[in-house]
């Protein structure tokens, strides 16, 4: 009997959620998705550490001494996060997805620029703009832009996906894939309704599989790409799925684990399904928005969580550059970084509070007791330090 593993590999197109080139070349997915979190891990492993410098110091010859550090920073994140995806795709076959900045979730215009930018880095390092998707948060503004932008053959992936009226509204632009986040559905459902789900009622395996129907029900080309998974029981109702982002964790889990595993979504059965159709234009979008709560807190707090991962991104590059450049303020910008996370002030950054990438917060909760405390942070960060708890 063959692992879940490859048995899911029958049905589904996996997707490392990672920007570990290590993890990627062992579980060989077909495309990957990174995003700041996870690139700001993979930033401290020490096999990358020589790409983050280098590009820092690349991103200062460019810009010159006097320009600001912060411009630096800015500049130096656009060319790391392509240049990971660069030696990302020397390993998959198929795509990786960059994001844009998550200040940019209500600026189309903002948006159209940065992710035209992004391409032409990717084009100036020999990399066809097939094989990059362009992630942008799924708010109306967000996917507007996804509309224009795949007219120009720029394909996009929309994350922060948790309602309905996101998923219809993005296939009906156009878009290459989107991007549901199961895993935080059902942190939602927990946490306000204090019920334990099972694989089979569980929220955010429900949405997915509505969305999935729907599409393949009226022949809209949009992928559906499940992510942010808490278990490898998500990731197992969803078999058939178009594609599954999957942590290294959860990857090895399933890789681990022998059984069967049936089909679970299929488009024939899709297809003879009674669904009735809709459409969506903005009144209507910021309508069932402003009904369905979760899907209005989880957009909200994902765009949050990926500014904060930014922010920690950019915060830990300047102690870099500080570094490199004879101002040591390392230890300096991890207090700060712990501090943006502590929103309660108890000392300790909860899975809640972190509300950045599941993969970034299971790696520097070093003994996985589902909370960073500073000493892990500052392990994690490549820091020796000691954060004072917030009084």
């Amino acid at each position: 009997m063959t692992n879940l593993l490859e048995q899911l590999r029958q049905y589904t197109i996996v997707v490392a959620d990672t920007g570990d080139i290590g993890a990627i070349e062992k579980f060989t997915p077909r495309d990957t998705t990174t995003n700041p979190s996870l690139i700001t891990t993979a930033a401290q492993m020490a096999e990358y550490q020589t790409i983050v410098d280098d590009t820092l110091v690349k991103a200062r010859e460019e810009l010159g001494e006097k320009a600001p550090v912060e411009k630096v920073i800015k500049l130096a994140i656009d060319w790391l996060a392509v240049s990971f995806g660069t030696k990302i795709l020397e390993i998959v076959p198929g795509r990786v997805s960059t994001e844009v900045d998550a200040r940019l979730s209500y600026d189309t215009e903002g948006t159209i620029a940065k992710a035209r930018y992004l391409i032409s880095l990717y084009e100036k390092a020999g990399i066809d703009k097939e094989r990059v998707l362009i992630k942008i948060a799924a708010t109306w503004e967000g996917i507007k832009a996804a509309e224009i932008l795949e007219k120009e053959g720029i394909h996009c992936n929309l994350t922060l996906l948790f309602g309905f009226h996101q998923a219809v509204a993005c296939a009906e632009a156009g878009v290459t894939l989107i991007s549901p986040f199961v895993g935080r559905i059902l942190d939602w459902y927990k946490k306000n309704t204090g019920k334990e789900y099972t694989k089979t009622d569980d929220p955010g395996v429900q949405s997915v599989t509505e969305i999935y129907n729907y599409y393949k029900k009226f022949g809209y080309k949009t992928e559906v790409m499940g992510a942010s998974f808490r278990n490898i029981g998500e990731i197992t109702e969803l078999a058939g799925c178009d594609l599954l982002t999957i942590s290294p964790q959860l990857l090895q889990n399933l890789k681990n684990t022998e059984g069967e595993l049936p089909r679970k979504l299929c488009p024939e059965v899709a297809s003879s399904l009674e669904i009735e159709k809709i459409t969506v234009d903005k009144a209507t979008f910021d309508e069932m928005h402003d009904k369905d709560i979760m899907a209005n807190d989880k957009l909200d707090e994902g765009i949050k969580g990926f500014t904060k991962a930014l922010e920690t991104l950019e915060n830990l590059l300047t102690a870099r550059l500080a570094r490199i450049e004879g101002n040591d303020t390392l230890n300096h910008a991890i207090e700060d970084i712990f501090h943006v996370y502590d929103l309660d002030g108890d000392g300790f950054i909860s899975r809640e509070e972190w509300a950045g990438a599941d993969a970034v917060f299971d790696a520097m909760d070093i003994n996985h007791d589902g909370r960073i405390s500073p000493d892990e942070m500052a392990s994690s960060l490549g820091a020796v330090v000691y954060l004072a708890k917030a009084s």
